[in-house]
């Protein structure tokens, strides 16, 4: 902008200096001009004064050439001009300069031909004879018969040329104190033209780089002004806009981040133009490093990389599923979906990706589920159906025989009982049918009743059962499923500890760096015959038994851990195990002190 300035100012000042020269070029033109046309005039009123004052002798007298030629010389001095006497034919018989006789013949100088034709002529030309510029002004003159010619007067220029100069040099001087005035008037007014300017430039650079809160603060109302309140309104229109589509993006970005089913889009040429973070997550990728390149970048994936092609060759919908390995084994349903715009242009492929591995296994678990309640209940039913036959067909006369067979089919009766009753229990828990209901519980209290009632099992199999629980320790839970959660534990530690075994229960508050983590930490330890390493992450699952002749032999309907899971989930707690084939086996609880109410909903 200041070269700009600068270029404004020289401009101007150029057309300053060239209308001044033009103006002082025309000023002395007319002056000089005006200045010969009045000695012209005045040449030509002294001519005719001569013409009335003087005496004109015949010019063809022997003596016409001495006094024309006397008289020149004093008109001369009176005049101060060059005074010729010339004949009608153009003989010269009388000059104040020059001798008469001497001079050529004057007939066809041009200020003597137009004074014959139009009866005044002048000119300006160089005198040969005086070797300088010279006004010429010649009159025609007939006194009676004595006279017919022309007077003229020659005046030298030299004097029209000091006034010339001298009016250059006042005329000079002006100009130079004008041009000063004016080039100090032109910086001011092109300062003032562009200082305007350079704040709306400095504007419109700052909306170049997104600085859209930028505005031209100038109140004129010309129309640097008007422009001003332009750059404002445009700036006020792409700011509301570029907030608009601020918002549009976050929002979308909102929603593509915190979908949980992955999207990749692909462009016709097969460049990856989008990917979410579902999408990172569930095929191992990161969307800064893979945006902008092929789809086949995607090595790892080569089932869902042959899927893509097919869908952007053929630019159909289709909806599969594929196993994937990296970076976590999962089941992913795509759906590829052709992005057409409304007037029909391909855009690409637009894949969704779903993770349905947690579906099909619970649809997997389902099936087990359904066949494992099956098998269940059809192995005591087979029971109780054959012996109650085999007593009804009276095929057996032995009342201690017939009796043992009637004691069989009560046990796979309570057997059945209790599977249907866990069976139900689990299915209330699932549908979170079952209401909790807090309060406060001194744990050392609460575990002596259940150990009073786990005691009389235990002595039969003469395992020791220990509690070592603090008096001072008090929790808040739901004492009835809490009660559900540690007979499970402690029956099965029970059941699968061999005889003469050990199981203990302990409870602790759970610290951290010696403060307090407001848990406290259960822990049903016992001898038994512990748990193989892989069985440990299915035990929580529903009829899953590490022994199966073992479990249905102890009275285990394979769903105690499932519901002890459960109640533990419901308390807000966690639940693990440590355990060591032929060892024992560690289940570790962690409940929090106080639970946290769940405010209804309205």
């Amino acid at each position: 902008m200041k070269q700009f300035r600068n270029r404004l100012t020289l401009i101007m000042l150029t057309l300053i200096g060239l209308s001044m020269l033009g103006a002082g070029l025309a000023m002395v033109k007319v002056f000089k001009q005006s200045h010969i046309q009045l000695l012209e005039d005045n040449m030509i009123r002294e001519i005719r004064l001569l013409q009335t004052m003087m005496d004109f002798p015949d010019t063809d007298s022997p003596d016409a050439v001495e006094y024309y030629t006397n008289r020149s010389l004093q008109l001369e001095e009176l005049s101060d001009a060059r005074v010729t006497f010339i004949t009608k034919d153009g003989r010269v018989i009388g000059d104040s300069e020059s001798n008469p006789v001497t001079m050529d013949n004057h007939a066809y100088r041009e200020e003597v031909l137009e004074a014959g034709k139009t009866g005044k002529g002048s000119t300006i030309r160089r005198s040969s004879t005086l070797g300088q510029d010279m006004l010429y002004v010649a009159l025609p003159v007939k006194v009676g018969d004595s006279f017919d010619g022309f007077v003229r007067l020659s005046l030298s220029l030299s004097q029209v040329d000091n006034g010339v100069r001298q009016g250059w040099t006042v005329m000079g001087i002006g100009l130079a104190i004008l041009f000063l005035a004016a080039s100090l008037l032109s910086i001011r007014v092109a300062k003032g033209l562009t200082s305007p300017l350079e704040k709306i430039t400095r504007v419109a650079r700052r909306i170049a780089r997104l600085e859209y809160d930028a505005r031209v603060n100038i109140n004129r109302k010309d129309e640097i002004g008007q422009l001003a309140k332009a750059i404002n309104g445009m700036a006020d229109s792409l700011q509301t806009q570029v907030r608009t589509i601020r918002d549009n993006e976050d929002l979308l970005q909102s929603v593509l981040n915190n979908m949980t089913g992955g999207i990749v889009m692909v462009n016709g040429s097969g460049r990856i133009m989008l990917v979410n973070r579902a999408a990172e997550r569930m095929l191992g990728i990161d969307a800064e490093v893979i945006t902008g390149k092929s789809y086949r970048e995607l090595k790892q994936h080569y089932e869902l990389t042959k899927l893509m092609k097919e869908g952007l060759d053929n630019r159909i919908s289709f909806h599969e599923e594929r196993n994937l390995y990296y970076p976590v084994e999962s089941i992913i349903r795509l759906d590829g979906v052709p992005m057409v715009q409304e007037d029909g242009a391909y855009r690409g492929m637009l894949f969704l990706l779903q993770d349905v591995s947690d579906i099909r296994r619970l649809e997997r678990m389902r099936s087990e589920f359904v066949a494992n309640v099956s098998h269940e209940l059809k192995t005591p039913l087979a029971a109780v159906k054959g012996f109650a036959e085999t007593l009804l067909g009276g095929g057996v006369s032995d009342e201690k025989t017939a009796r043992s067979f009637l004691q069989i089919i009560y046990d796979e009766s309570e057997r059945l009982n209790r599977l249907i009753g866990d069976i139900l229990e689990l299915s209330s828990i699932e549908s979170k049918r079952v209401q909790m209901d807090y309060s406060p519980i001194h744990l050392q209290a609460f575990f002596e009743t259940i150990s009073e009632m786990m005691r009389t099992v235990a002595e039969k199999k003469r395992i020791s059962l220990e509690l070592d629980v603090p008096e001072e320790l008090f929790m808040e839970g739901d004492e009835d499923k809490l009660r559900q959660i540690f007979m499970n534990l402690l029956s099965n530690a029970i059941n699968y500890t061999q005889e003469g075994g050990r199981v203990k229960l302990t409870a602790r508050e759970k610290l951290h760096n010696g403060q307090s983590e407001d848990i406290v930490q259960f822990i049903v330890k016992d001898s038994g015959i512990g748990i193989p390493k892989k069985d440990l992450p299915r035990i929580f699952e529903r009829f899953y038994r590490v022994d199966k002749a073992r479990s249905r032999g102890s009275g285990g309907t394979g769903l105690g851990l499932s519901i002890v899971k459960h109640l533990v989930d419901m308390h807000h707690g966690r639940i693990h195990v440590e355990s060591e084939l032929g060892v024992g086996s560690s289940f570790i609880i962690e409940l929090p002190v106080l639970q946290e109410q769940e405010e209804a909903g309205i």
